[in-house]
């Protein structure tokens, strides 16, 4: 696992026909759409977004972005402690943005009380399926293909070109945020949180969780940053015996 973009409260202002390769970042954040428009590809789906739109990430999230003709102004939100869906809408997001510039404590409250949800929408079949390994990490992609009349090296090729990475490569990050999750909310054991993650054993959910986190099992059994997966926060990402 590389090291993490660096994320903060603030403005981002982004140029036409940029693309921003897939990167993970270590906090959980909004970003709310002030102008223009972009499609981000990531570990909850693809999105189109314009403005007033908001993305959540958690942390560990992985995205890539692209922006359209017009480029986009962003303010990003690092929230702690919110219980998010993947999407939503504010009627004013310039009055958001004020908040922000005044009182960044406040600015999630704020969000809060104007957010409004938004219908998810599917543009092909890629989505489907980044659907379908979120909601079964389980889901056997030869078998998914056959279903949708599709050749398995064509999932693997259209799956990599919109998010960045292949079906499988997904598929086991969702098994590990979920396995990760798990483990936040209950001291089960780790081999019980395994299996029920869609593992072969706990040593395979190990590598893929310290692949995603820069940490093994055991330190988040232990940490008190995840109560709720996705609370803001830096994690300590020491060497830890048990795994």
């Amino acid at each position: 696992m590389g090291s993490f973009a660096q994320i903060s409260n603030g403005r981002e202002r982004w140029d036409p026909h940029i693309r921003i390769p897939r990167h993970r970042h270590d906090r959980a954040y909004a970003a709310l759409v002030l102008s223009g428009s972009y499609e981000e590809s990531g570990s909850r789906g693809r999105f189109r977004v314009g403005p007033g739109d908001v993305l959540f990430h958690d942390a560990f999230d992985a995205h890539l972005d692209q922006f359209c003709s017009s480029g986009a102004q962003i303010l990003n939100i690092l929230v702690e402690g919110f219980s998010m869906s993947s999407i939503g809408h504010i009627a004013d997001p310039d009055s958001i943005a004020r908040i922000a510039e005044r009182n960044a404590t406040e600015v999630g409250a704020q969000l809060r009380v104007q957010l409004r949800p938004i219908q998810r929408v599917h543009y092909d079949w890629q989505d489907k399926l980044a659907d379908d390994l979120l909601r079964d990490p389980g889901c056997l992609l030869e078998q998914w293909a056959w279903n949708n009349n599709l050749a398995a090296a064509t999932v693997s090729r259209g799956f990599r070109k919109v998010f960045g990475i292949t079906p499988a490569e997904f598929r086991l990050e969702a098994r590990a945020r979920r396995a990760l999750a798990m483990i936040a909310a209950d001291e089960v054991p780790l081999a019980v949180i395994a299996v029920a993650a869609g593992f072969a054993d706990q040593a395979h959910m190990s590598r893929a969780i310290r692949m995603l986190t820069g940490a093994p099992p055991g330190h988040w059994l232990r940490s008190n940053r995840f109560k709720t997966v996705g609370a803001a926060g830096r994690p300590n990402t020491g060497h830890d015996s048990r795994d």
